[in-house]
């Protein structure tokens, strides 16, 4: 048990995190913990949970991804575009992650083989893709997707919880094998640890860094598919900021910032964790632009626990 604990400590921790928000939040206003309000966090942990778990690959490998509302947009809409033409909905599903996946393909490409540094280039595709979703819908909402679409991710599982959280948990547990039971994995943790080290063991840093992405971005494009599902609406502007509440997921999920740690239990944790903040603070009233500032000070504790661990780590190793 004690060595579950210690091996588990950031993920046991968000757990009893997670607890502790629910009695305090449901203590001030009981409203909190009606089932409607657990819909509504299960529903937002769906899609930044998917998210969190896109843009935590790149991170694992020292990288970044802020591209990833727009990547959410411009596959939502191309989807919505072809779900309203009448085109077969697993069919338009297949497109929307092909997108995803051939955006993040691109901004593999562009720090792997270009070496840009993987801000700057995910900032300039983040533009490049928000501009795409506006040319692809012409600047307006595509309205009308059809249920024939939408009933499939809108389906109820238990009550009223959409089929979508099993999705996400599902796509989490892929994850999970991909990073810990295949070399990919194991690659991906390389190539963050040490970029040097991985290349002198032979590693093809350029083939993981860039298939870490693009992975990365079939789960920000099944998100997409997810939002579309639940608004029946393809909106360009959709995923406007969303990449800080990707982080946010990761961050507090116990994904280093710094590359070479991460785990997707973790970033589920995370993204229920920070969606459940964001609804207690609608139903505490508390101004919208509030939650811009708790979003960044979730980030920034996330960061310094991440750090103060690391401490921990590195006095013990001294110790032994």
């Amino acid at each position: 048990m004690k060595k579950l604990l210690k091996n588990n400590f950031r993920e046991v921790s968000v757990i009893i995190a997670i607890a502790i928000m629910f009695v305090i939040f449901g203590a001030l206003n009981s409203v909190y913990l009606q089932p409607t309000n657990i819909i509504d966090i299960l529903d937002q942990a769906t899609i930044y949970g998917l998210m969190g778990l896109g843009i935590m690959l790149p991170i694992i490998t020292g990288g970044i991804d802020i591209s990833v509302g727009s990547v959410l947009a411009m596959s939502g809409c191309i989807v919505a575009k072809l779900a309203v033409a009448g085109v077969n909905p697993i069919l338009c599903m297949i497109v929307g992650l092909l997108v995803g996946f051939a955006a993040g393909g691109v901004n593999g490409l562009l720090i792997s083989k270009m070496k840009l540094q993987p801000f700057i280039a995910t900032m300039g595709t983040q533009s490049a893709f928000r501009g795409l979703a506006y040319i692809i819908t012409e600047g307006y909402p595509v309205l009308g997707v059809p249920d024939s679409y939408r009933g499939i991710l809108n389906l109820k599982l238990v009550g009223d919880i959409r089929i979508s959280v099993l999705v996400f948990l599902i796509w989490a547990v892929i994850i999970y094998v991909l990073l810990k039971k295949t070399r990919l994995g194991t690659y991906i943790y390389a190539v963050g640890g040490n970029v040097e080290a991985a290349r002198l063991s032979g590693v093809r840093v350029e083939l993981v860094t860039t298939l870490a992405y693009a992975i990365g971005m079939l789960g920000t494009a099944l998100a997409g598919l997810v939002q579309i599902a639940k608004l029946g609406t393809g909106d360009p502007t959709t995923g406007n900021g969303w990449e800080m509440n990707a982080i946010a997921a990761a961050a507090i999920g116990g994904t280093s910032m710094a590359g070479g740690r991460g785990n997707p239990w973790g970033t589920v944790l995370g993204a229920i964790l920070f969606s459940g903040l964001k609804v207690g603070l609608v139903v505490m009233n508390v101004n919208t632009y509030w939650q811009y500032v708790a979003t960044g000070l979730v980030i920034i504790v996330a960061a310094y626990v991440e750090i103060f661990q690391s401490m921990i780590a590195s006095k013990k190793k001294k110790k032994a």
